[in-house]
């Protein structure tokens, strides 16, 4: 490893060890020097000191170049001026070793640690950069920590340790992981930097960037990482630099590009280190090309420090012209001394270096004047006036919406880089008399008072990204294409338009607007606004053009802002920027236009440009035609106005065809909605966590995971007291009354305690099954209430009851959409003294019979309730509560009350019960005969077969193996073993899982031996082996079975949840051998008595069922007929919730209601059983409403009334009547569940529209057994929460049970990552379903939602350590599919070949013919660049070359998208945008248009130059290669990407299944 003067420092070559880590020779310290010694004292004693070597030291270190430590010793002598280093309260030592000593943990050989909190600095205390401990002594004062995360609290705060060292080297890793680390060794320890003082922050981020370019160039040109080692420079230089540019210390790509050509000589002798230092290499990075031509690009900066050097008058220097001679020494291994002369070099270029550092890193307010940074001059609208057409007004035939309607999530205050983006096409801009204006009069930065209002108005659809051109038309738009004048949309009236902003490239503009509510990509004008759109792409063009002319030049100060308008008006007439051939007419259009013009050129990356003669004079130029500034505001947080001033907003609305239809609803749910909204505003809700962003667009970008994006939805929107718990301490009553029993006592405890049922309490009758109210000594706000379930007598005369505690709805997960009198009551219980009962609660256990047909009565006694309630709260009475539902927050859920098993005064306590199952659980048991043990509430006996966690066996490592940074890839699934022998120690101390010892032996998974292997077998073969492990219990993760193959459960499902396996095969690790099982190994196969579907045996803690499940559940077998539920599937789609319903043999889906007529089509293709209605919902539930005779209790536009009388007789005979459906499922589309629409929760007019509404009166009026609603993950915290809370409320106030939670499909074989929100809904005569166990690793964190008092309920837990089987991955998916070309558009064809894997057999079925794998055609240049994609994994936009390409039509266009690179740092990258998939990984989550600038980018498959095909889509989603989809390519894709994957259904349904099955074995 070498420094910045890596021409003259030539480093010592260390030997690398395998990969565990580096043997070095470490130079042994001479005595030390006193300060201030000779140069000639100083020469020697590193001549000698190089002389003196120790044995070689094993360091366990990544691989890394070799390492400097040419160094000099000096004895540290720390000053008064040592107070830059910063001190921290820390535990702090003198000595280093100590400090070594008190972070130790288990290592073996040279200790390693991390380092915090840092400053490297010299003996006087000043901080000094890295590299200069080649000059100079360098010290270190820092934090230092444990190498690995400690569980030891006091270890892992570290130890401070002030001057300690010296450093004898730095070194730099992390090349196969892609990602830098930085070290640096003393002669006791080697030191891993991680987060600096803040004080020497630019000396490390110096070097970090430094340390980057290596890292970056070596995944570039190393064939181990994908990368490439013919490329040419510009090609390397063009993706490091792209890599690079998210780094916040470069102020453009131009200064990556420089500062990579500064350290050319260093990143060439970091690469050649690893040359010698790694025996694994299969290339040599000595002679790449691009390299050597990087290094000698470095020159350049010699030959400007030499410059420099000269200019001071002195002798010094810097480099030689001579490659093979002087100090330019490129042969690594040599153990030259220095001179003094070498010191002096190095000296200056590492103070040149830093000199040039602080020059590049990005100023705080750049520009060239004052145009770019706090004041705007304002536009003279009279000047431009001759540019644009005579004046005109806006006018439309659509009724537009309210863009507050559309985006207003209720929150006051908004962050602008958290605004939605959309797409605006037809649009057109006006004032305020709707007088159309043009967008250049705005200000193109938010300024004080502004004279100018601009509004608009156009159709909104989401931003794909697509089409990136600069068109020649000037009527079209920025970067629309071939758009139809009707595009799908939703028409639209803008607020005031705040700024807006230009990003081009030479063949791109992209003109974007906003609002205090939105961003908005500009597409295509209305045809009436485009003349006043033209001038301004005509003035983009003109910069362009400009802009393009400097850059050809080799002095850009050359041209002065009169040469500039000399060559404009030199152009010819054809050329897109040209004006006029006259000079003085030019010279008017760019100096009234040149706001414009500026703007564009300050968000070019070149510097030189920026600050270009022709800026300077262009400004000049403006400030003296104009006088007007105005003040540019810089506030990043937005103030939301609280009406919309559009003078469209006053314009009666005009009846459209695109009119959203209000939804048709019972009178409860119109009534619990419309209440709540008319009672709460936004100013009810200050408090609220606004904090919620799009989950949708974050899981999409990132897919690795990183799932950095919200892993909680919160939905509880204000602060609730706390709940109840065994430790609360209660007030006592003040007024002490003497207590009495009523009656005799009426039994014992099991302490002999005497039972009563009523007592005297404060001169009120307190009886068994009633609620009191307990003061909380820990909250003034609101006092407790009990349910008692008993009362009794202490054997020391203390009178005492036991009760369970009974929650306000708003203290449950409900808030403030719960009834203000409902109670709920909870499993927390504890005892009381009497005393302590503060007074009675009226409370009535509320039962009311359930089933359609008692609606009405039920409808009048609630209606007679509440109007008694009003009339007592009238009056100034105490409010009567009632309860039906338990709420248990631990499981997500509300359950019926346990009516039989309440207030029985017997002493017992059915919370405590569950509690006492739920901690036997956790007991650990050992029989006596050593042949088995109870762990976690499983039995395991000898012979059994148990799952291992994957972690217990990472010390092997399987040749071949990569770990990557993708989703997935890396993830092992559990290790099947056979549990041998039952190992106890002879200590008398009770047996502890963590003590208690097991020996096992190791059966491998195909994927154990190499990823082919993998692909080709069936998920569930293992193989034996005669390996064998003494582990502790605890590793054990559960139990599975193996039996032989024809005994497994039936594969002809669309997803595996047995954990049952077969062996075939012996394999011997050792060796890699795999042979068939020989026949004198006799294995012990499971027994098939008891449940396959067993879960409580297998599942740890936490994962167990409710107490009503506890008893077990029934064996799933196939259902006759008649006992499946009979379903009615709303908003059907496709049918991909119906299709694994009803796969998992619980339900028939005998009629379905869906919008669009292509996906109604499809419905019908693959139900041909089930009557499908293409129809709005809103008219069908009026139609049936009516039908009954119900039409009073439904609340309905006259629109739906009119067409439900429209429709025909046979399909009103046909539609489903109350008491015929057992089971209502879909999932309600509302836009603004994706981020799309967000209304405002003061205004109940803007929620009548949403599907949600009608969906629940859906439940309300047929009251099936069962219902399931799904809807994207936002669903819980879109709106703050708030649908999501009045969802559950709905449901409960029906009398439903309920659970919500949110699940990863990609954990349910699904091979793609698809987060879904769940909520389950069973009659109270039925068993609420459990959510499945997940049985795939899976990347995702575990899926949190925050409830209130601070609980967190996650559904089900994480798969990323650990699980059943492995991730599905796209090999495994589509690796069977013949090779088609873009643009694909045969739609049957046949297979022509076998299937491979398991799951493409599984998907085949019985399919002859492959049916819709086509994809869709991309225009010229995305296939360009799509071929331009490295075939490898993550290969996206950033590694397309840095080039122009020539298309057909003979137009010259970049190759990457102009806007990308330049937008990059704002949009994380644009990762995955034109994106390979990768073989080894899982497809990104489905959407409904799959294209390359799309949300989800990466499209592409991993070997072909296309983007995936419907097929592709269609297995990635679960669906079988039988199912059929209708019409065009785009409706297919729609049809799968709003899918619910089957596969994901399938494990819903086997659960449904479940619960139905325990209720009749119980019966």
């Amino acid at each position: 490893m070498g420094s910045a003067a890596a021409a003259f420092l030539v480093p010592p070559v260390p030997s690398f060890d395998d990969d565990d880590g580096v043997k070095m020779n470490k130079t042994k310290p001479g005595p030390a020097s006193k300060k201030g010694a000779s140069a000639a004292e100083k020469k020697e004693k590193k001549r000698s000191s190089s002389q003196i070597t120790e044995e070689h030291t094993s360091r366990k270190m990544p691989k890394r170049a070799a390492a400097c430590f040419n160094i000099k010793e000096k004895r540290l002598q720390m000053s008064k001026k040592s107070d830059v280093i910063e001190m921290k309260k820390d535990q702090c030592v003198e000595e280093e070793a100590v400090a070594i000593r008190l972070t130790a943990g288990q290592e073996d050989g040279r200790p390693c640690r991390r380092l915090v909190d840092y400053i490297f600095h010299n003996s006087d205390g000043i901080p000094q950069p890295f590299e200069m401990l080649e000059v100079d002594d360098v010290f270190i004062s820092g934090l230092i920590l444990p190498l690995e995360e400690s569980t030891d609290k006091e270890k892992g705060k570290g130890v401070r340790c002030e001057g300690f060292g010296r450093i004898e080297e730095w070194a730099i890793s992390g090349y196969e992981d892609g990602s830098p680390v930085i070290w640096v060794s003393t002669d006791i320890a080697d030191y891993d930097c991680l987060k600096s003082s803040g004080g020497y922050k630019k000396h490390y981020d110096q070097f970090f960037a430094k340390a980057s370019a290596c890292v970056e160039v070596y995944k570039k040109l190393s064939k181990s990482s994908g990368g490439n080692p013919d490329l040419s420079l510009d090609e390397l230089l063009a993706g490091v630099v792209r890599a690079m540019s998210g780094m916040k210390c470069f102020s453009g790509v131009a200064s990556i590009r420089d500062f990579i050509f500064t350290q050319g000589e260093f990143i060439y002798n970091q690469l050649i280190g690893l040359d010698e230092t790694s025996k694994k290499t299969d290339q040599s990075f000595h002679d790449l090309p691009s390299l050597v031509a990087l290094r000698d690009e470095c020159s350049k900066f010699a030959n400007v420090a030499k410059a420099m050097a000269g200019s001071s008058g002195g002798n010094l220097k810097i480099g030689s012209d001579e490659r093979d001679g002087g100090n330019m020494n490129h042969q690594s291994g040599s153990s030259n001394c220095p001179s003094e002369e070498d010191e002096d070099l190095k000296l200056a270029r590492l103070l040149h270096e830093e000199e040039y550092w602080r020059s590049m890193k990005p100023k705080k307010s750049q520009g060239s004047s004052s145009l770019s940074g706090k004041y705007y001059i304002k536009i003279n609208e009279d000047e431009i006036a001759n540019d644009y057409p005579l004046p005109a007004y806006y006018n439309t035939s659509n009724e537009e919406m309210d863009e507050y309607v559309v985006f207003d999530s209720g929150v006051d205050t908004y962050y602008m880089d958290d605004l939605p983006r959309s797409m605006l096409h037809n649009w057109a801009l006006y004032n305020s008399d709707s007088r159309m204006i043009s967008l250049e009069l705005l200000p193109m930065k938010p300024c004080a008072e502004i004279d100018v209002t601009i509004y608009g108005s156009g159709v909104m659809m989401s931003d794909d990204g697509s089409g990136y051109h600069l068109d020649t038309d000037p009527s079209q738009s920025s970067s629309s294409g071939s758009w139809a004048s009707e595009v799908d949309g939703i028409p639209i009236y803008l607020s005031a338009i705040k700024e807006w902003m230009i990003e081009f490239g030479s063949s791109m503009v992209f003109i974007s607007i906003r609002t205090d509510m939105a961003w908005y990509r500009l597409g295509k004008p209305s045809k009436q606004y485009a003349p006043w759109y033209g001038p301004v792409l005509k003035t983009a063009r003109l910069a362009i053009s400009i802009i393009t002319l400097l850059k050809e030049q080799t002095r850009v100060a050359r041209l002065s802002f009169a040469d500039v308008v000399k060559r404009v008006s030199d152009l010819e007439k054809d050329h897109p920027a040209y004006i006029s051939s006259k000079a003085d007419v030019v010279e008017r259009y760019i100096v009234v236009h040149g706001q414009i013009i500026l703007q564009q050129f300050s968000e070019f990356p070149d510097e030189n440009i920026k600050k270009c003669a022709f800026v300077v004079g262009l400004t000049q130029k403006m400030e003296e035609r104009h006088h007007t500034k105005w003040l540019v505001k810089k506030k990043k947080v937005l103030q939301r106005n609280e009406t919309n001033l559009n003078p469209r907003a006053a314009i009666a609305p005009v009846i459209s065809k695109r009119k959203a239809m209000q939804a048709t609803t019972t009178r409860l749910i119109n009534r619990i909605w419309g209440e709540y909204y008319s009672n709460y505003s936004p100013e009810n809700l200050s408090g609220v966590n606004s904090d919620v962003k799009e989950d949708e667009e974050v899981e999409e970008l990132e897919e690795n995971e990183e799932d950095s994006i919200i892993d909680e939805q919160k939905v509880f929107p204000e602060k609730t007291p706390t709940p109840s718990s065994s430790s609360r301490r209660t007030k006592s009553c003040s007024m002490r009354k003497e207590i009495k029993w009523i009656g005799e006592s009426v039994g014992k405890t099991s302490a002999a305690e005497s039972l009563y049922k009523s007592a005297i309490v404060h001169e009120e009758e307190i009886a068994i099954g009633s609620v009191v109210l307990v003061e909380n000594d820990e909250s003034d706000e609101v006092s407790d209430m009990y349910f008692v379930e008993y009362m009794y007598e202490k054997l020391d005369g203390r009178k005492m009851f036991h009760g369970r505690m009974t929650e306000r709805g708003s203290q449950t997960v409900l808030g403030n959409a719960a009834n203000e009198r409902e109670l709920f009551l909870t499993n927390e219980c504890m005892d009381f003294k009497l005393e302590d009962a503060k007074e009675i609660v009226t409370l009535e256990i509320r039962t009311r019979p359930w089933g359609h047909q008692h609606r009405k009565e039920n409808a009048i006694a609630d209606r007679t309730d509440r109007a008694r309630a009003e009339e007592r709260k009238t009056k100034g009475l105490l409010p009567e509560y009632y309860c039906k539902s338990l709420y248990w927050p631990e499981k997500g859920a509300f359950f019926s009350l346990p009516i039989n098993e309440m207030g029985l005064g017997s002493g017992l306590c059915h919370s405590c019960k569950l509690k006492a199952i739920d901690c036997d659980k956790t007991n650990f048991y050992i029989n006596t005969s050593m042949t088995s043990f109870v762990y976690l509430g499983a039995e395991y006996s000898v012979n059994d077969y148990v799952y291992v966690n994957p972690h217990q066996f990472a010390a092997r490592k399987v040749e071949g193996e990569t770990y990557k940074g993708g989703r997935n890839v890396g993830l092992k699934a559990y290790v099947v073993c056979q549990l041998l022998e039952i190992l106890t120690s002879n200590a008398t101390r009770k047996a502890e899982p963590d003590s208690t010892q097991v020996k096992l032996r190791r059966f491998f998974r195909p994927e154990d031996i190499s990823e082919e292997k993998a692909y080709c077998s069936d998920i569930r073969e293992i193989y034996y082996s005669e390996e064998t492990h003494i582990l502790t219990v605890e590793t054990i993760e559960g139990k599975c079975e193996v039996r032989k193959k024809h005994d497994l459960p039936s594969a002809e499902v669309p997803a595996i949840f047995d954990h049952v396996f077969f062996c075939e095969h012996l394999y011997d690790p050792s060796k890699g051998s795999l042979k068939q099982m020989p026949s004198q190994i006799k294995l012990i196969y499971s027994s098939r008595n008891h449940s396959d579907d067993d879960d409580a045996r297998r599942k740890k803690k936490g994962k167990c069922k409710e107490g009503e499940n506890d008893l077990g559940v029934e064996k799933l077998n196939l259902t006759s007929e008649e006992n499946y539920l009979t379903t009615l599937d709303i908003f059907a789609g496709c049918g991909g919730l119906s299709e694994g319903l009803q796969q998992s043999g619980v339900s028939v889906t005998k009629w379905a209601i869906e919008y669009d007529e292509a996906a109604g089509d499809a419905f019908k293709l693959n139900h041909p059983e089930s009557l499908v209605f293409i129809n709005n919902c809103n008219v069908i539930l009026r139609a049936v409403m009516q039908k009954c005779g119900d039409a009073d209790d439904c609340i309905s536009t006259p629109e739906a009334a009119e067409l439900a009388m429209k429709l025909d007789e046979k399909e009103i005979k046909n539609l489903p009547l109350p008491g015929q459906v057992d089971f209502i499922n879909g999932g309600p589309p509302c836009q603004g569940f994706s981020g799309m629409n967000r209304f405002n929760q003061s205004s109940w007019s803007k929620v009548q529209c949403e599907m949600i509404l009608a969906f629940l009166s859906f439940a309300d009026y047929y009251r099936p057994k069962h219902f399931l609603l799904e809807n994207v993950r936002n669903f819980v915290s879109f709106n703050q929460g708030q649908t999501f809370r009045l969802t559950l409320a709905s449901l409960l106030e029906m009398g439903y049970q309920v659970r919500f939670g949110i699940l990863e499909a990609g954990a349910y074989g699904v091979p793609q990552s698809r987060k879904r929100a769940f909520i389950w809904a069973a009659s109270p005569e039925e068993i609420l379903p459990d959510w499945p166990e997940p049985m795939h690793v899976f990347a995702a964190p575990e899926l949190k939602i925050t409830l209130s008092g601070n609980l967190q309920y996650v559904a089900v837990r994480s798969t990323a350590n650990g699980a059943a089987f492995r991730p599905l991955t796209v090999r495994d998916t589509i690796g069977d599919l013949p090779a088609v070309l873009n643009g694909a558009s045969k739609t049957n064809m046949e297979y022509k070949g076998d299937p491979v894997s398991w799951f493409q057999k599984s998907i085949r079925g019985n399919s002859v013919v492959l049916s819709d794998h086509i994809s869709k055609e991309m225009n010229e240049l995305n296939l360009i660049r799509c071929q331009r994609i490295p075939k490898r994994a993550g290969a996206d936009w950033r590694d397309l070359p840095d080039e122009k390409v020539k298309l057909s039509t003979g137009q010259v266009v970049d190759l990457i998208p102009w806007c990308l690179p330049n937008t990059a740092k704002r949009h994380n990258q644009w990762k995955g945008l034109f994106g390979r998939l990768d073989w080894e990984g899982n497809f990104p989550t489905s959407i409904t248009d799959p294209q390359p600038m799309g949300k989800v980018g990466m499209c592409f498959h991993p070997e072909q130059d296309r983007i995936v095909t419907v097929r592709e889509c269609a297995r990635s989603q679960g669906f079988a290669d039988s199912y059929q989809f209708a019409g065009n390519i785009l409706h297919k894709h729609r049809q799968i990407g709003n899918a619910v994957p089957p596969p994901l259904a399938y494990a819903l349904g086997r659960k449904l299944k479940e619960a139905i099955n325990s209720k009749r074995s119980a019966q």
